[in-house]
């Protein structure tokens, strides 16, 4: 699949993983860890460049020789997603005009929900993945509205941006939102 070319992957990754009870990037679904899934997820949709958002402490696979792939670590994973989130943002190119936002623990996203995100672009700053009438990851946010991010705080990410301004919104119907890999358990289902 070919998405525009100005559309660049964030994926924050930097989680601490304490639900997990240890760093659930290194987690493997099928041979991979969850992170190459998802860096494999974005590559095959097109978007580039693929910022990563990673502990300090995680080095970048070595299979992984993508000249597209900007590894960024977070020295302060403690200040939850947002940070993350801003930390992706600022790392893109002036020319990009989206970004796709990825959770780095959602291996099972398919091509085909980030073509239809790319797709949907329009009117509205952001297009998000709906499911039962909740608006989820993965998110993309037009480059009008990249600066919200600096207003967030804490875990949440955009999940308030999305809840509390559905106008801002266009939804993207999902049968099921992916599933995020928070405990071992999880594992079983991704």
């Amino acid at each position: 699949m070919e998405a525009d070319r100005r559309v660049a992957a964030v994926i924050l990754a930097a989680g601490e993983s304490r639900r997990f009870g240890s760093p659930k990037q290194l987690a493997l679904v099928e041979g991979r860890t969850i992170l190459e899934h998802v860096l494999d997820l974005a590559s095959a949709a097109g978007l580039a460049p693929i910022v990563a958002i990673v502990p300090v402490w995680l080095s970048r696979p070595r299979t992984l020789v993508d000249p597209v792939l900007r590894w960024i670590r977070n020295p302060y994973p403690e200040r939850g997603m947002s940070y993350s989130l801003r930390l992706g943002l600022a790392a893109l190119p002036d020319e990009m005009t989206a970004a796709v936002i990825l959770l780095g623990d959602q291996p099972r996203v398919a091509v085909e929900t980030i073509a239809a995100l790319v797709a949907a672009r329009g009117e509205r700053p952001f297009v998000a993945t709906e499911a039962g009438g909740v608006l989820a990851p993965p998110v993309l946010i037009e480059r009008s509205h990249f600066g919200i991010a600096a207003r967030l705080t804490g875990d949440a990410g955009l999940r308030d941006v999305l809840r509390g301004q559905p106008d801002l919104v266009r939804a993207v119907a999902v049968p099921a939102h992916p599933t995020d890999v928070d405990t071992p358990r999880d594992l079983d289902r991704a």
